[in-house]
C-alpha cells in the first residue's frame, strides 16, 4: 500500500503542476485584464502542435523554446486585432468571441495537421528513470515537468508581487487613465499580458504533448478543468490556482489508484440493496470510475461554502 500511495502522490503532483502551468496563463489574463478566455486551452493545443512540427526538424529543445514564442505572438495578435475590438461591448461579447475562437483553432489544427494523433516524443536526454522505488521507476521527464512548473510559479509570483513591472500591470487594470498619464502605453501592456498568458499555455502544451498525447481534442480534455481550477482557487489568484491545481491532481490520482467503491461504504454502514433495486448500478460504482467528475464535485462544494474561492477576493 505504501508504494501505491507514494507513486499516486508523485503522479498527482505531476498532473497538478501540469494543470497549474495551463491555469497560470488564464489566471494572469483574468487578474490583469478581467477576461475569461474560453480559447485558452486551444493555445495549449497549439503549443503542442507547433513544438511537434519544430521537433521534427530541429529537436525537442528547439521546439520548447520557439513554440511558446509563436503561441505568445499569436495570442498578442488575437488581443490586438480581435479581443480589443469587442472589449468595449462587455464581457458577454468577449466570451462569445473567445468561444468561437476555440472552435476556429480546433478546425485549423485538423486542417493543417490532420485528425490523427501525432507521434510527439519526449527528448532522449530525459529518457531514463529519475529513481527507482519499490521496484517501480519514476521517469526523469516527469521530474522535468515538476521542475518547470515550480519555476513558472516562482517566476510569475515574483514578477507580479515584487517587481515594478507587476505593479504597473496591476495598476493598469484598476487605474488605466492614471497609468496612461504617467507615460505608460496601457493597450500595449494588455496586449503583452495576453501574449504572455497565451505563451504560458503554449509551454504547458509543449511539456504535456509527449505525455498526454498530441491530438485535436486535447484542448477539450483539459479546457473545462482549467476553469474549475481558476474558480476553486479564486478568480485572479495565482497562489489559489496553484493550490487548486495540486489539490485536483492529488484528488484524481488517489481516486484512480484506489480500489474503494460504494459496496465497501455500504458494508461499512451495514446496508444492503436488493439486486432488483433501481439504484443497484449507482451503488456498484468505484472511486476510479468517478475520478473524472471529482473536480466538478469539489467545485460545487467550494461555491456553496466559499463563493470567492480558496484565496480569491472577487465573487464568482
Amino acid at each position: 500500500m505504501l508504494d501505491v500511495f507514494i507513486f499516486a502522490t508523485l503522479n498527482g503532483l505531476v498532473t497538478g503542476l501540469l494543470l497549474f502551468m495551463l491555469a497560470s496563463g488564464l489566471t494572469l489574463i483574468f487578474s490583469m485584464m478581467g477576461v475569461l478566455n474560453f480559447a485558452h486551452a486551444s493555445f495549449y493545443m497549439l503549443g503542442a502542435y507547433f513544438a511537434y512540427s519544430v521537433s521534427l526538424y530541429f529537436g525537442y529543445w528547439t521546439g520548447l523554446i520557439f513554440a511558446p514564442i509563436i503561441v505568445g505572438v499569436l495570442g498578442a495578435l488575437v488581443e490586438r486585432y480581435g479581443l480589443r475590438r469587442v472589449h468595449q461591448h462587455g464581457h458577454v461579447a468577449e466570451l462569445v468571441f473567445t468561444f468561437g475562437l476555440a472552435f476556429l483553432i480546433e478546425e485549423a489544427v485538423q486542417f493543417f495537421w490532420g485528425a490523427d494523433t501525432k507521434n510527439y516524443q519526449s527528448p532522449d536526454l530525459l529518457d531514463f528513470p529519475l529513481f527507482t522505488l519499490f521496484g517501480q521507476e519514476f521517469p526523469a521527464y516527469r521530474g522535468f515537468m515538476i521542475g518547470i512548473s515550480i519555476s513558472i510559479f516562482i517566476g510569475l509570483y515574483y514578477v507580479l508581487t515584487k517587481s515594478r513591472i507587476g505593479i504597473i500591470i496591476q495598476a493598469a487594470l484598476t487605474h488605466p487613465h492614471t497609468v496612461s498619464n504617467l507615460g505608460h502605453n496601457v493597450p500595449l501592456i494588455f496586449m503583452c499580458v495576453f501574449g504572455v498568458g497565451s505563451a504560458l499555455a503554449g509551454v504547458a502544451g509543449v511539456i504535456a504533448g509527449p505525455v498526454l498525447t498530441t491530438f485535436p481534442g486535447m484542448a477539450v480534455v483539459l479546457g473545462s478543468i482549467v476553469f474549475v481550477i481558476v474558480v476553486i482557487g479564486g478568480l485572479g489568484s495565482l497562489a489559489g490556482a496553484f493550490i487548486a491545481s495540486i489539490l485536483i491532481g492529488l484528488l484524481q490520482s488517489y481516486a484512480i489508484a484506489s480500489d474503494v467503491g460504494m459496496p465497501d461504504l455500504l458494508n461499512l454502514l451495514g446496508l444492503e440493496f436488493d439486486r432488483n433495486h433501481p439504484l443497484t448500478d449507482l451503488w456498484t460504482l468505484t472511486l476510479p470510475q468517478i475520478a473524472p467528475i471529482l473536480p466538478f464535485l469539489l467545485l460545487v462544494l467550494v461555491l456553496i461554502f466559499r463563493p470567492t474561492g480558496l484565496m480569491g477576493k472577487r465573487e464568482q
